[in-house]
């Protein structure tokens, strides 16, 4: 069971951008930043602890995926959108994706490169 996980960024303003948007649309929020207040270091993202971290301490640009549970497929579509907006590369249109090439049946996601080239997903199990 995993508490928390995060990623690497090059420059964690601009890719707070991405995140703050594309977390957003799942019901995300910036929970915690290193130093206080200001990000620059880090940035917690979640509902009530941080679950998911951006930070410039470790690795970045090593092409990571992450998926994020959506409560419904319009969260999903939300997310992909918004992070389309906030400067994402689209990598996987929001849609239900086929058993025969691996994925479980009702499986819908979404997939986008945020700005280091991480592939993120957003995933509605329905």
């Amino acid at each position: 069971m995993l508490d928390h996980t995060g990623i690497g960024v090059a420059d964690v303003a601009r890719s707070a951008v991405f995140y703050d948007a594309a977390l957003g649309a799942l019901g995300l929020r910036r929970v915690m930043q290193l130093p206080e207040d200001l990000g620059t270091d880090g940035i917690g993202y979640g509902r009530d602890h941080p679950i998911f971290w951006i930070d410039r301490f470790h690795p970045h640009s090593v092409k990571q995926h992450t998926a994020f549970a959506a409560r419904s497929r319009a969260e999903v579509d939300a997310f992909h959108a918004a992070a389309l907006a906030a400067g994402g590369t689209d990598n996987g249109a929001p849609g239900l994706r086929s058993p025969a090439t691996g994925y479980p049946q009702g499986y819908y996601a979404a997939f986008v490169l945020d700005p280091d080239g991480n592939n993120m997903e957003a995933v509605f199990r329905g």
